[in-house]
Formats: structure tokens, C-alpha cells, sequence
């Protein structure tokens, strides 16, 4: 097992910057361009959405994959604007589908602008990705970032099929993470590879690492729900909305048929009463599920080190690594 960066957080996410911090900065200018509207109230909303930005981690895997495979090009800004576009465009809509007043701490598009303007606003930067890529003929980086996308709504599909039901198994559990999660973090690496190199081993190789960190980072996000003594307090929140998670299917799959009944009434039935939320999570803290699901975690996260380490040592090979470390490691 792979211990954690014992750095700050922050000082971690710049040294893993570092190679490509030009390349960010200058990203950041292009991606609010691409954003940019004439109708007053979409630059508004298009300029608030810059604003509340994330870690940037989909355009720092899009670089680091272009570097590791020859070098930043046009087409790599391009790139990750391309995934940041969508990505986002995704995100607000997700929020309304979610009903979800808030985002990384800030309100969401909807609990300021109410649902209709928000998906027109999806639609806008879904619109304005596809075009970037059209006008530069970027067909390449298209069709792996819209493959991504059409993966994820398959993926969240999948799940609300199955969460009537509750009857996920891993084979289920794997295949909508790989969808939903993984699949546009494996398109940012490819993508970048994509961006400066026609060497098919390559791109396919990135892909993959790609999608075994998306994996792990779904495991982990996983953990947070249920908390321990590395993450803190336990949120439920995946409980409440009848998500069948990793450590819980293994934790169901441990217990006798008369307790497997009974947590399944837990979640289909009362999932809304915090009583009932912490009963389950005592099940599957108490069943071994957290322990099953860091090993899975850790199982790909080394398989997308050996993938790595097929490429040439060096900055940006020991920069992505890091960065693997730090999306698993993470702690909120």
C-alpha cells in the first residue's frame, strides 16, 4: 500500500503544477474566452462559473498526459477546454436533475437562477464545446470527450435503474462507476495524449490509466460517506439517496440473509431518518467494508502506476504520479 504525501495539500498541488503551471495559466485565459457570451445575463452566469472553479484536476491530467507524450500543443488547450466545457456543462445539469442548492461551497446555477435558465446554461457550454472542436476540427478530441459524456448519462441511468431495486452487485457497482466517474477522467488523458501524439499505444495507454485512477477516485469518494478515523465524520449522504457503494454491496454481501433484509428496508424505506442513516453505517463499518474498499482503491491505483512507469522517468512522469496520490489521499 501506497502511503499518503506527507505535505500540505496545498503545497502539493503546486509542486504537482509545476511542470505545466505556464500551461494553466494560460489555459485559464483561453477556457474564459471559450466561455464568454454577448447576451448579458449568460456572461454573467458563464463569469460566476469561472469564478467558483475547482482544482482544476481534468485540465492538470489533459497537460501532464500531453507532456508525457511528447509536448503542449494547440490542440492540447483545446483539449482541455474541451473536457472543462463539457465537464461543466454536465455539472449544472446534474444540479438540476439533483435538485442540489449548492456546488464546492458556492450556490449552484439553479438556487441563484431557478432550473430553466440553468440547463439553457448547460446547454450553452455543451454548445460551445462542440463548436470549439468543429471550428478547429478537432474531431479526435470530439469523439473521445462526447464518447465520455454519452458514458456518463448512461452510467447515472444505470444507477437510477438499479437503486429501485437495490440489487447492484460489483459487477454492476464497477461498470457504472467506470461510466459515470471514470470515463472523463480516462477522456482528459487521453485526450491529451491525443492532443500531441498519433501513436495509437500511447493514447490507448493513457486512456486506461485514465480510467483506473477514476475508479479509485469513486472508491474514494465512497469512503467519505461513511467516514473513519483518516476522513473524519461519516455524511450518509449516498444512504440517503439509495446508492449502493462498494463498501456497502461487500458489507451485504457478508451478512445472512435475515440482515441483508433488513438493511435493504433501511435504505428503500427509510433512508431520510438519520437514525436509520447511522444504523447502516455501523452495518458496513462493523461488516469490513471500509478495509475492502481502500484495498480495492489502492488495487487500482497500482495498476495505474504500472502503467505510469511504462514511460520515460522524469518531471512530469513523477508529477502525474503525485497527482494520483493526491486525488485518492484527499481527505474532503
Amino acid at each position: 500500500m501506497t502511503t499518503s504525501l506527507n505535505i500540505d495539500k496545498k503545497l502539493s498541488l503546486k509542486t504537482i503544477k509545476a511542470p505545466i503551471d505556464v500551461e494553466l495559466k494560460t489555459f485559464e485565459v483561453k477556457f474564459r474566452e471559450s466561455m464568454q457570451s454577448k447576451v448579458a445575463l449568460l456572461d454573467r452566469i458563464t463569469r460566476y462559473i469561472v469564478k467558483r472553479k475547482g482544482k482544476q484536476v481534468r485540465p492538470m491530467f489533459v497537460f501532464l498526459s500531453a507532456k508525457l507524450c511528447g509536448g503542449t500543443t494547440d490542440a492540447t488547450y483545446d483539449a482541455a477546454s474541451l473536457v472543462e466545457l463539457l465537464h461543466t456543462a454536465t455539472l449544472v445539469h446534474d444540479d438540476v436533475v439533483d435538485d442540489s442548492l449548492e456546488r464546492r461551497g458556492f450556490f449552484s446555477i439553479n438556487a441563484l437562477w431557478k432550473n430553466k435558465i440553468a440547463v439553457l446554461a448547460g446547454d450553452y457550454l455543451l454548445s460551445q464545446g462542440l463548436l470549439l472542436a468543429l471550428d478547429k476540427d478537432r474531431f479526435r478530441l470530439l469523439k473521445i470527450v462526447s464518447t465520455a459524456v454519452r458514458e456518463m448519462s448512461e452510467g447515472e441511468l444505470l444507477q437510477i435503474e438499479k437503486a429501485r431495486r437495490l440489487d447492484i452487485d460489483e459487477a454492476v457497482y464497477y461498470e457504472i462507476i467506470r461510466k459515470k466517474t471514470a470515463s472523463l477522467i480516462a477522456a482528459a488523458c487521453c485526450a491529451g495524449a491525443a492532443s500531441t501524439t498519433d501513436n495509437e499505444v500511447y493514447i490507448e495507454a493513457m486512456r486506461d490509466f485514465g480510467e483506473k485512477i477514476g475508479i479509485a477516485f469513486q472508491i474514494r469518494d465512497d469512503l467519505f460517506d461513511l467516514g473513519d478515523d483518516e476522513i473524519g465524520k461519516p455524511k450518509g449522504i449516498d444512504i440517503k439517496e439509495k446508492k449502493m457503494t462498494l463498501p456497502l454491496i461487500y458489507a451485504l454481501n457478508q451478512s445472512d440473509k435475515k440482515v441483508r433484509r433488513k438493511i435493504i428496508n433501511l435504505i428503500k424505506n427509510k433512508s431520510t431518518e438519520p437514525d436509520s442513516v447511522a444504523e447502516v453505517i455501523e452495518f458496513v463499518r462493523n461488516s469490513g467494508g471500509i478495509p475492502y474498499a481502500k484495498e480495492a482503491m489502492y488495487r487500482y491505483r497500482k495498476e495505474a502506476f504500472e502503467i505510469l512507469h511504462t514511460f520515460p522517468d522524469g518531471a512530469v512522469r513523477d508529477s502525474l504520479e503525485q497527482l494520483v496520490t493526491f486525488v485518492t489521499e484527499r481527505t474532503k
